[in-house]
C-alpha cells in the first residue's frame, strides 16, 4: 500500500466522518469569530485539534483496520478513544469557544436540546460517572461480548462511541476547569480520589490479561491476525496497554489537578475585611 492509502477510512462510517468534520467546524468558526481577547491560547487550541485528530485517526484510517485484527493495536484504540484524546480535548476548555454558539441558537432549538442537559446531569454524577468509566471497560473486555463486538459492524461502532463519549464526559468531569467553589464543579480532592479509585479495578484487568494462562479472546484466532505475531505475545501487549498506560493517565490527571490547585492557591484573594470596606467607602 502507498502512504495516501493508510489515511483512508477502512470501514467509510459517514456518520463518523459527518460528526468529526461539524465539530471541527463549529470550532474553527466560533475561534475565528470570537473577539481577540476571548480566543484561547496556541497550546489549547494545539491541544483540542490534536486530540480530536488522534480519535478520528484510530477510528477512519488505516488504524482501524489493525485494531479489528490485532489485540494489542484494539487497545491502543480504545486507550486514544477513552483516555489520551479526552485529556487533550478537556485541558483544552473548548467550552467557551463553543459558547458563541448556544448565544446565536434560537428558542426552540434550546428547549429541544433542553432534555439532553438532564441526561448530562445525570451522568455527570461522580458516582455514576466512575462506574461507567471502569463498567464499560469490563463489559467490552468480556470476552462474550468482546466476541460479539468484533464479529458484528453495528455493534463495533457502538462499543468504539460509546467508549469516546465516555472518556469525553468522564474526563470532562475531572479537568473541568471551573472553581470547585461553583455549585456545578467537583472540589479538587473528591477528582484525585476518584481517579485513584478508577485506575484500580484497570490495573486489576490488565494484569489478569497479561498472567492469564491460554487465549482469553479468542475472535482473533477466528478471524486472522494481521500481523504474523504469536496469540501470546498479542494478548501479552493489549493486557499491558490496558494495565499501565491508563494508570497513568490517571497520575497525568492527577497531576494537572494539583497543578490547578496551586495556582488557585497563588492567585492574590480579595480583602472581605469590612472595616477596610468601609474605610475605602
Amino acid at each position: 500500500m502507498d502512504w495516501p492509502s493508510y489515511f483512508l477510512p477502512y470501514d467509510f462510517s459517514p456518520l463518523t466522518v459527518i460528526a468529526y468534520v461539524a465539530v471541527l467546524a463549529l470550532y474553527v468558526i466560533a475561534l475565528a469569530r470570537l473577539p481577540s481577547v476571548e480566543k484561547p491560547g496556541v497550546l489549547r487550541i494545539s491541544a483540542f485539534l490534536i486530540g480530536l485528530g488522534l480519535c478520528y485517526a484510530v477510528m477512519q484510517t488505516r488504524f482501524d483496520y489493525y485494531s479489528q485484527y490485532m489485540f494489542f493495536v484494539h487497545r491502543g484504540q480504545h486507550l486514544i478513544l477513552h483516555h489520551l484524546g479526552p485529556i487533550l480535548i478537556a485541558v483544552s476548555n473548548p467550552l467557551p469557544v463553543f459558547r458563541y454558539w448556544h448565544s446565536r441558537s434560537p428558542d426552540g432549538l434550546l428547549s429541544l436540546l433542553a432534555p439532553l442537559g438532564y441526561v448530562y446531569r445525570f451522568l455527570q454524577q461522580p458516582a455514576i460517572a466512575a462506574f461507567l468509566f471502569v463498567g464499560l471497560i469490563y463489559f467490552w473486555l468480556w470476552p462474550a461480548m468482546h466476541f460479539d463486538a468484533m464479529l458484528s459492524r453495528d455493534l463495533y461502532w457502538v462499543m468504539n462511541w460509546s467508549m469516546l463519549l465516555d472518556g469525553l464526559l468522564f474526563w470532562w468531569l475531572m479537568l473541568d476547569p471551573r472553581s470547585p467553589a461553583a455549585k456545578v464543579a467537583l472540589g479538587y480532592g473528591k477528582r484525585i480520589l476518584i481517579l485513584a479509585l478508577v485506575a484500580v479495578p484497570q490495573i486489576i484487568l490488565g494484569a489478569y490479561i497479561v498472567f492469564a494462562r491460554g487465549a482469553v479472546y479468542d475472535v482473533y484466532e477466528v478471524c486472522g491476525r494481521a500481523w504474523p505475531i504469536a496469540p501470546e505475545t498479542d494478548q501479552l501487549l493489549g493486557g499491558l496497554l490496558t494495565w499501565i498506560p491508563p494508570a497513568m493517565m490517571s497520575i497525568l490527571g492527577m497531576f494537572l489537578i494539583l497543578r490547578r490547585l496551586m495556582n488557585q492557591d497563588k492567585k492574590p484573594q480579595p480583602n472581605h475585611n469590612p472595616q477596610h470596606s468601609s474605610l475605602a467607602n
